[in-house]
């Protein structure tokens, strides 16, 4: 099957191509707020840190997307619960958007954010994010020295969700009106295009019903980093599309949490 993409715009539109698109975000504010209710967080540079009862079985970092343009932390703080329960303290770390900042910006942040939960929490260190999210989580354990090293040996997984891996199409689309990528900076902040720091466990995770370009994006890291000595894995989750494969977070006993949720 070739696969040809002629309008990048709508290779990358996920709202136009989900029914009932438009009730996701009422939904997320909703589920968010009740969440924050039950169990309040304590505050983190720009974002939310929740803690289990108890001492903590590790550290959970949640990347929110967005297309690094929209969003903060406090749409997602739901999505911690699956987590929570299982005993993990969850970090949901929050970033200047564009066209504020530059992507490369949005990277140093969250990796300074990730370090700040992580000298909060002990115990391995679980990255996950979704999205533009999940390029965050990605980026993470790029071997560039993005995370401090000391952070970098928790890290027992790392999971992106529906991840943007290689930034370059999106030069093609209307958002880099807002985004400002250009070659060099696209090249830079791509993880495809970067080595992975050794050793540490990454499953790409995407939605069946997505849109075939996150799919390809997302069987492109796993593939190219497989080649580079990372193990790897890409899951394809049936008859999830790209609002709702999120919702795996949400669920304590959930197969993603489970790939997530590891220690050495």
């Amino acid at each position: 099957m070739i696969y040809h993409v002629t309008d990048w715009d709508d290779a990358y539109a996920n709202g136009a191509h989900i029914p009932q698109a438009d009730g996701f975000v009422p939904r997320w504010q909703n589920a968010a707020a009740a969440f924050r209710q039950a169990h309040p967080p304590q505050p983190l540079g720009r974002g939310h840190l929740f803690r289990p009862a108890g001492t903590a079985q590790g550290l959970m970092v949640f990347m929110h997307g967005g297309y690094w343009m929209r969003f903060d932390p406090g749409l997602w703080s739901h999505l911690a619960a699956g987590a929570l329960a299982r005993g993990w303290a969850v970090a949901l770390p929050g970033y200047t958007l564009a066209p504020q900042a530059r992507i490369a910006q949005m990277a140093r942040e969250v990796a300074a954010a990730v370090a700040e939960a992580a000298g909060l929490v002990d115990g391995p260190i679980a990255l996950t994010g979704h999205s533009a999210g999940g390029h965050l989580a990605a980026r993470m354990i790029c071997d560039d020295a993005t995370l401090p090293d000391a952070v970098a040996a928790r890290v027992t997984a790392c999971v992106p969700i529906s991840a943007l891996t290689d930034l370059r199409p999106l030069m093609r689309t209307d958002m880099n009106a807002t985004l400002r990528l250009d070659p060099a900076e696209a090249a830079a902040e791509s993880p495809a295009l970067l080595a992975p720091r050794a050793g540490i466990p990454v499953t790409t995770w995407v939605g069946g019903m997505e849109r075939p370009e996150f799919i390809r994006q997302s069987r492109l890291l796993a593939n190219i980093w497989a080649g580079l000595g990372a193990a790897t894995d890409c899951v394809i989750d049936p008859g999830l599309h790209h609002f709702d494969v999120i919702e795996r977070l949400e669920q304590p006993d959930s197969p993603l949490l489970d790939r997530l949720l590891v220690s050495r």
